[in-house]
């Protein structure tokens, strides 16, 4: 075997432990959450957006780094090699970086309240940063109970909130029903990352959605959950909550399609259906860059 035969699997080990794609869940409650501030003041404050990106990116890498530890003490891991506590055998070390980013996170956030002099959007990401905490952090751990989805879909909805908030100081009706959107297409990538785990999950007893479910019945449930985003695109443009040009959106069935069609194929085959969460990443990226070009859009109209 040679050298870089050894060498591949191990990169391509750190790669899924990286998990680089994921970083767009943090990314875009705060594209969402400006572009809907700037379409509807005209206003953007670029200190204050370029802040909140980098310290949603640190939050989220807290999120993911104490989630590896805190299954890595439930054993729920053994079997994942991309684990970081894993690949590393350092659970102290990963903890460490973790509560670093959480804290360079939380310093971020604190640095736009004390320049703007108002706590609000503070407040609103120290709960998304509890509601993380409750998803997996001991004693807790609600994500064993099944809870995991609600948790994620309040906290990333209160990620569009508080990013339309730091630029305006003011609430809309129109980011919240955008909040609920980014929401869900970020809660489908959780719920679609349990179809390949289920023997894991029920042999640390973790009752995940799917495991409750069954694969099937989550894999019939999930065209419910994307058409449940477009629905609300087409309501709020009905009743006059977004512009029409939002409806940007729909281009974007074909990836929510895409999801479908892969989980129901493959629901009950681990090794076919493991990358299912990354097929909703792609339909919540551009699920989400099309909501903001048809806000950015209407603001030029």
């Amino acid at each position: 075997m040679t050298p870089h035969a050894v060498r591949q699997p191990d990169k391509q080990l750190w790669l899924a432990a990286l998990k680089p794609p994921m970083y767009s869940v943090a990314v875009m409650p705060i594209l969402v959450g400006s572009a809907i501030a700037y379409a509807e003041t005209d206003q953007f404050h670029s200190g204050v957006f370029w802040i909140f990106l980098l310290s949603a990116v640190l939050l989220l890498v807290w999120e993911n780094l104490s989630n590896d530890v805190f299954d890595a003490e439930t054993g729920i891991d053994q079997n994942k090699h991309h684990s970081l506590v894993n690949l590393t055998r350092n659970r102290a070390l990963i903890f460490g970086l973790g509560n670093l980013c959480l804290a360079l996170g939380i310093a971020g956030i604190l640095a736009i309240a004390l320049w703007q002099q108002d706590i609000t959007v503070l407040g609103l990401i120290l709960v998304c940063c509890g509601l993380g905490y409750l998803y997996q952090g001991p004693p807790f751990r609600l994500g064993y109970q099944g809870l995991g989805e609600p948790l994620c879909f309040v906290s990333f909805g209160l990620g569009v909130m508080a990013a339309y908030y730091s630029q305006t100081q003011s609430w809309s009706y129109s980011a919240a029903g955008a909040a609920g959107m980014v929401g869900i297409t970020t809660t489908l990538v959780l719920f679609c990352s349990h179809f390949h785990q289920v023997a894991d999950d029920l042999a640390a007893g973790k009752r995940s959605p799917i495991v409750r479910l069954g694969t099937q019945r989550g894999a019939q449930l999930l065209p419910w959950l994307c058409g449940s985003v477009f629905a609300i695109a087409l309501g709020g443009v009905g009743v006059g909550l977004f512009p029409s040009s939002a409806l940007l959106l729909l281009l974007s069935l074909p990836f929510a399609y895409q999801l479908c069609w892969h989980v129901a194929r493959y629901h009950a085959q681990p090794e076919r259906v493991q990358n299912a969460k990354f097929v909703a990443i792609r339909f919540h990226l551009c699920s989400g860059l099309l909501l903001c070009g048809g806000f950015l859009a209407a603001s030029r109209l």
